[in-house]
């Protein structure tokens, strides 16, 4: 049975579904143990080598979709096992909300495999079912023994899968202007701040799975408000003057909160397509807060809008050719979208293509736009401490981009360990190599320094200067401060509950003594499973916010850390924060300060 089961997933490994950071509380099965995962990952890697490429770790931040919801036109493959009706919408269901993040709508793969239906029935249903069930040597969650899904689903999911995908509807303008709505006017909002908050030190917490955001005061502790929006919200960003806060949901949901009012809530919305992650808004001189921009996964496009009103006035596809092997593609999804300091322009990351293109938005009548071409596939990035250089993840390409916002230039293509993902990253300098922009990675323990200083400290420049170990893969984001020392980084995603439970920080001076452990979890005072995610600074820099991220039925928290001692601050708990995972400071966000 054991030479079987090794060899269906050796057999399945093009087949990989992906990774989600959803946390579902086990149902018809208790977890296995660390030491269970451990050997079972072990036995697999085993099984698998000398047999070609490995699977990777497949993640997309969120994973979630709306699209289940959508009508769309489905073509029965002829070989593909049958399915009823229902079947094939409960499939349907499950795909777009745990797979279609990282293979795409259209199954064409991006951070996970492509997964069409031929080679699908190729590997056949049992195939299927044993990967399904039990994940990857490369870190892939094992949803079957994991409770996650149940045997059934399993089953239902190895036949859904060799389906032929259903296409989505497209979402236009005229979709867009049927969904916006403004709720309260430009001329009925207040004149000045009507609140007594430190607007720049509130945070705006997502509420994954409630269709929320808190608002909390970043100097007592408290909610302001809990604010309806779009469901999982992936981003929060603000306005240059941070008088308004933008919240895009992955269902493509956008909402704008006005914070001067005096209780800071919604004063408008649209729905800018089925599904999307980024929003950002214009920065540059002489056009703060006159724009907004949203960046689409379906449809494949990006759309700008009134930075006041979010009403929709340009919409522009991203679909074409890849930059490697320059085939068309069709559903090039916009990643992450950042505003340059050095021109009128939004830095919009186009996964599919690995294409990053710099959209100028002086004149919009006549919208001129500069192609750079990078590696696939896009995904997260920030810029570096002097905000003219932007670095992404090109996360399946194992790559970093850097481009010279200032020249719209690229300026190199960085090869770093496996399935990078930094969030904006992490900017300090280093006492050997100088300032220096840092990553973690989803299928790596490193934790990579890549140098930022030409001028300075040309030996190091745009090259890894350092490679730090952390605790195991699985990191989402790392972060410090300007006026830190510590250099912390998180493990939710690694499937040792001891990792994904607690953090490792870094003393910046001395980067060679290597990382403490910090219970956040057990700080919490909340029974495990969990998920530690997220650290995010005050802005006062003293203080630096953890999410616990447990079950959506289960209590979940924020740890506040006192920054210098390491030691714990205060819980925030309250039974209105539900599956809370980022957390955006004002102040921090406003001025790329990470």
């Amino acid at each position: 049975m054991k030479r079987n089961l090794l060899r269906a997933l050796l057999l399945a490994v093009l087949a990989t579904l992906p990774a989600s950071i959803d946390f579902v509380n086990a149902q018809d099965t208790q977890p296995p143990s660390s030491a269970q995962q451990e050997k079972a990952k072990k036995e697999a890697a085993k099984a698998l080598e000398g047999h070609g490429e490995r699977p990777t770790t497949e993640y997309e931040s969120g994973g979630g979709s709306p699209l289940e919801d959508v009508p769309m036109h489905h073509d029965i493959h002829p070989d593909a096992p049958k399915m009823t009706e229902a079947e094939f919408l409960q499939g349907k269901q499950i795909y777009f909300e745990r797979c279609a993040g990282c293979h795409g709508v259209l199954r064409k793969g991006a951070t996970g495999k492509p997964l069409p239906a031929e080679t699908m029935i190729e590997r056949g249903t049992e195939n299927l079912k044993a990967i399904i069930t039990y994940g990857s040597p490369a870190g892939m969650p094992n949803w079957g023994t994991s409770g996650e899904l149940t045997t059934d689903e399993v089953a239902l999911m190895a036949r859904y899968i060799q389906q032929d995908p259903p296409s989505p509807p497209e979402f236009g303008l005229k979709e867009m202007e049927s969904s916006w709505k403004i709720i309260v006017p430009v001329e009925k909002r207040p004149k000045k701040k009507m609140n007594k908050y430190d607007i720049d030190n509130i945070f705006s917490l997502t509420l994954r799975d409630a269709g929320q955001i808190a608002l909390i005061d970043g100097d007592t502790k408290k909610i302001i408000n809990i604010v309806n929006t779009g469901y999982a919200v992936h981003i929060s960003r603000l306005s240059s003057s941070g008088r308004y806060l933008y919240v895009m949901g992955r269902d493509g949901r956008l909402n704008l909160i006005d914070l001067w009012m005096e209780v800071p809530d919604n004063v408008a919305e649209i729905k800018i397509g089925y599904e999307a992650r980024s929003v950002e808004t214009s920065k540059f001189k002489g056009y703060e807060d006159k724009y907004a921009i949203a960046g689409g996964y379906w449809p494949p496009q990006y759309v700008i809008m009134d930075g006041d009103t979010l009403k929709p006035l340009k919409v522009i596809s991203t679909r074409g050719t890849t930059v490697d092997t320059q085939e068309y593609h069709p559903e090039p999804r916009v990643a992450s979208i950042v505003a340059s300091h050095y021109r009128p322009e939004f830095v919009v990351n186009a996964k599919e293509t690995g294409k990053i293109i710099m959209v100028n938005y002086a004149d919009l009548e006549n919208l001129s736009t500069t192609t750079i071409d990078a590696a696939r596939f896009l995904h997260d990035g920030g810029f570096d401490s002097t905000g003219r250089y932007f670095l992404v993840a090109a996360n399946a390409s194992n790559k970093i981009a850097v481009v010279d916002t200032k020249e719209d230039k690229l300026v190199k293509l960085i090869d770093v360990a496996k399935m990078p993902h930094p969030g904006r990253g992490a900017n300090f300098k280093d006492p050997k190599y100088g300032p220096v922009w840092a990553t973690g990675h989803l299928g790596s323990e490193d934790i990579v320094l890549i140098g930022t200083d030409p001028k300075g400290h040309p030996q190091s420049a745009w090259k890894v200067a350092r490679t730090l170990k952390g605790q195991g893969g699985g990191s989402l984001f790392i972060k410090t401060h300007p006026k830190s020392k510590n250099l912390w980084v998180d493990t939710p995603l690694n499937p040792d509950q001891k990792l994904s439970s607690t953090v490792a920080v870094w003393d910046i001076n001395n980067l060679d003594k290597g990382y403490q452990v910090i219970p956040i979890g057990e700080w919490s005072g909340l029974p495990g499973p969990m998920r530690v995610v997220h650290g995010e600074y005050n802005k006062a820099g003293d203080e630096i916010w953890f999410s616990i991220w447990r079950a959506k039925d289960k209590e979940s928290a924020i740890v506040v850390v006192d920054d210098k001692t390491r030691k714990l601050k205060s819980v925030i708990r309250d039974p209105r924060i539900i599956t809370p995972t980022g957390k955006f400071n004002v102040y921090n966000t406003k001025n790329d300060i990470y």
